[in-house]
């Protein structure tokens, strides 16, 4: 089974300039094949191969003007002209945007395929040396890919990907009725189980507004190309990676809290893109990053053998009663509460849309082939809600 663990780096004076020069060269070429690539379909109505790129890579370093590419290691090289050629294919596949150009200003990061060892607390790299590394845990199993990172407050990461050599799991046939949780995601409340458990959504960007706010200003009077000004950008970006990480590390309790108390899970597919033109949610709904929850939950059901189930986007789950199953015509975004006019039952908001979420999600299983057992008592204790803030702060690991 793959898995990927994220390590810090302390690279020397010399090594940070290595990898810098590194980061360069990977992201010229990169830039370099898309222009080829538009330019061939602007002017020809052609589109370049792979092979043709990765052709063209090596008639590069036989070239005077571009012979600085042959200091820079070739596997990486090519690994970026194969990620380009990967982002046109989800393009194509209209699975992400088109592909744009990579700038120096922005997160840096290369990939090596092979050559990379990691013994004793140091990081083999290509064309660097070993460099000093901090494992938080012990990493078994074959390298496969590594890819190391910069980011914008000038910290050094490598992602290592490994096969430990064990299959995954199988996800269980045979499923409990009160094994499964239905959840329901929001905006007051992150998430939102069948059992009536709210998991309250920090909003750490706002938050953080006023903070980010004062450092922004100060980064707008600053002059431009001066040190000041490289100053006061630093501190802005430490502020955005303080937030983003905050939100990963609740994201990842509050996803392993849920694997761990459920066989199965069924969540709401959400249009995401479409909810961001409404300006006044937007920025609420980008910092839930409800994709982001769904994404860990995913990947943590594959490795614990738990099943995911999602919902149709369409599924009426917030307008149907969850007793008697009569369905609204409309229902107001503001109304948090209601009551069915057929039989009377009054609902929460969102505990009856997670709780037709389960329902919905258990018919998914059985056409699926799998048997739901309808035994055992009150799961409700089971999913209630972690003390995820008194975790945050002790610095509790997370996987």
């Amino acid at each position: 089974m793959l898995k990927a663990t994220k390590i810090r780096l302390y690279p020397t004076r010399e090594q940070r300039d290595t990898l810098r020069f590194q980061f360069g060269s990977v992201r010229w070429v990169y830039n370099d094949t898309l222009a080829l690539r538009q330019r061939a379909w602007r002017e020809h109505r052609r589109s370049i191969s792979k092979r043709m790129t990765l052709d063209r890579l090596v008639e590069l370093k036989k070239l005077a003007q571009t012979a600085w590419l042959r200091d820079a290691d070739s596997q990486a090289l090519q690994q970026a002209v194969m990620h380009l050629d990967d982002a046109f294919q989800r393009f194509f596949q209209k699975k992400a945007r088109y592909p744009k150009f990579k700038t120096k200003y922005g997160k840096q990061s290369l990939s090596y395929p092979q050559r990379v060892k990691l013994v004793d607390q140091k990081l083999y790299l290509p064309k660097v040396g070993w460099v000093k590394a901090h494992c938080h845990r012990t990493l078994k199993g074959e390298i496969k890919t590594v890819t190391v990172s910069l980011t914008p407050t000038g910290k050094y990461f490598a992602s290592i990907l490994r096969d430990d050599g064990l299959e995954a799991p199988a996800p269980p046939q045979v499923v409990e009725d009160t094994a499964i949780v239905g959840i329901d995601l929001g905006l007051n409340d992150l998430a939102i189980d069948c059992y009536g458990s709210k998991h309250v959504n920090p909003r750490f960007t706002k938050r953080a507004s006023r903070n980010l706010r004062r450092k922004q200003k100060a980064l707008s009077r600053k002059k431009k190309g001066s040190a000041n000004r490289n100053k006061a950008r630093l501190k802005v970006a430490k502020v955005h990676e303080r937030t983003a990480n905050a939100r990963h590390d609740y994201q990842h309790k509050l996803s392993k809290h849920l694997v761990d108390k459920s066989h199965a899970i069924c969540v709401e597919t959400l249009r995401v893109k479409n909810m961001l033109k409404n300006r006044r949610l937007a920025p609420n709904i980008s910092d839930a990053a409800w994709g982001e929850l769904v994404r860990k939950l995913e990947y943590k059901c594959e490795w614990y053998g738990k099943h995911l189930v999602r919902m149709d986007p369409f599924y009426p789950s917030s307008k149907t009663c969850s007793q008697c199953g009569s369905k609204l015509t409309t229902l107001a975004l503001d109304v948090r509460d209601w009551t069915c006019i057929v039989c009377g039952s009054h609902h929460d908001r969102d505990i009856n849309a997670a709780i037709n979420i389960k329902a919905q999600g258990i018919l998914q299983l059985k056409a699926a082939g799998l048997s739901v057992s309808a035994c055992g008592g009150s799961r409700k204790t089971r999913f209630g809600q972690p003390n995820l803030a008194a975790a945050c702060e002790a610095g509790s690991p997370v996987l």
